[in-house]
């Protein structure tokens, strides 16, 4: 092995390490509870408390000064908070999660007016042909090239760590306009997951996600305020960032550097557990799969109804802004609703059968990536990098399938699900 590739393995499993403390943190006792959610629909909609707690995951309502927070499970009426920004309010947010690392400007933790103009400001840089560029140019070439081609000639791979860890992370690094370096990369990789580490309760993870928070703000700064005084005219997002202008205002540096820097650990986060857990349901389905070998066109069905079936985060989570009630359960104002995302998206009343993997069900709106004001701004940079993931493994390892010489990956995982390996082969092409 050459000297770049022993430092490139070791500084991905770095990044591996920080993986895996993020999936622990939110992982709990319980790696199928949807038999639990399906009694809790039927028999209990409102339920008094977090559930996240009993299943020993870290969760988002936990906060200095403790209020009452109840679960609901159902599908309209999770639907119902999360698209009435006005009276269940995402503000909070502000004090736990994330958006605590985020110093104001995170969508997440923003409702009503500032909410409407930071997504005005932030949209148009994912515009469809913004997006039909970047696929071209910049994720086609970043994944096939970078991540699945230089697998072919091994026969074997463990898809999360070889693939679907970095991946994502270098899409968006690459979107940004950073170089490619990638020591830098994985660096950067890591401080991101730090990030999300935050929400463990560990004072320890606290810290560490307050300094990374630190760091990787003063390094993207640098790197915005260098494009704007070179002009920001590139393609890339934050030279877009730079110029986006709506109703007279535009972004100061500051708040570019905010929403890139909450950007990182949130897409890279999302995409790399739900592209290992879209590869494990179809390579779980060979009849599926063959379909899907025989009409691309079929995908973005296929990651539509694995979103559903498997949502990556599976909760949200909204305040009261008044006393309200759900199925005969008084709610007071000030209290926390924690919305179970992956007990709404099985709910038998909107999605027949809503225990089975099925894309051939009709198209419904389910809580995957969001729902309402706050639906992910980054959506359809995450569906392409799917895409053209997929797709790429499909041209290049035409029999893929798993490695019978290890068990089969599991979907877990109660605040974040996903399968924590996937070990597949194929026949690699035969040498000249």
């Amino acid at each position: 092995m050459s000297l770049k590739s022993t430092i490139e393995e070791k500084s991905s499993s770095a990044v591996g390490a920080d993986f895996a403390k993020v999936s622990a943190t939110f992982s709990g006792n319980v790696d199928d509870p949807f038999p639990i959610y399906r009694q809790k629909r039927e028999n209990m909609p409102v339920m008094v408390g977090d559930i996240v707690n009993e299943f020993g995951s870290a969760t988002f309502t936990t906060m200095e000064k403790p209020r009452p927070v109840y679960t609901l499970f159902r599908y309209k009426d999770v639907m119902d908070v999360l698209k009435d920004a006005k009276n269940f309010s995402s503000g909070f947010l502000m004090e736990t999660g994330m958006a605590a690392f985020m110093d104001g400007f995170a969508l997440t933790a923003m409702d009503g007016d500032p909410h409407r103009q930071a997504r005005g400001l932030l949209q148009p840089c994912f515009a469809p042909d913004v997006l039909k560029a970047w696929r071209l140019n910049r994720i086609e070439p970043v994944i096939r090239s970078e991540f699945v081609a230089p697998l072919v000639a091994r026969g074997s791979a463990e898809l999360v760590a070889d693939m679907a860890l970095m991946f994502p992370i270098r899409v968006i690094y690459d979107l940004m306009g950073f170089p490619n370096d990638h020591a830098a990369l994985t660096h950067f990789a890591s401080t991101a997951l730090r990030i999300l580490g935050g929400i463990s309760p560990d004072p320890e993870a606290k810290k560490a996600a307050m300094m990374a928070a630190r760091e990787l703000y003063d390094s993207t700064l640098i790197v915005v305020q260098a494009r704007r005084a070179a002009g920001a005219d590139g393609d890339d997002l934050i030279s877009r960032l730079i110029r986006s202008s709506f109703e007279g205002n535009s972004l100061t540096d500051h708040q570019i550097t905010m929403f890139t820097r909450m950007l990182l650990p949130a897409a890279a986060e999302t995409t790399t557990r739900t592209f290992s857990t879209l590869m494990t349901l179809l390579l779980e389905r060979p009849e599926l799969l063959a379909r899907l070998r025989a009409d691309r066109s079929l995908l973005p069905k296929i990651i539509d109804e694995s979103v559903r079936f498997e949502p990556v985060a599976t909760f949200k989570v909204r305040e009261a802004m008044h006393d309200t009630v759900f199925h005969g359960v008084t709610i007071a104002k000030g209290s926390l609703l924690s919305l179970c995302v992956a007990s709404a998206n099985r709910d038998d009343a909107v999605f027949e059968d809503g225990d089975t993997f099925n894309i051939d069900r009709p198209a419904k709106m389910s809580f995957g990536f969001g729902f309402g004001p706050h639906m992910c701004v980054g959506l359809f940079i995450a569906k392409a990098e799917i895409e053209v993931a997929v797709n790429a493994l499909l041209d290049l390892m035409p029999d893929l399938r798993f490695d019978p010489a290890y068990p089969r990956p599991v979907i877990r995982g109660i605040q974040l699900r996903g399968p924590d390996a996937v070990h597949v082969v194929w026949t690699p092409p035969v040498a000249n």
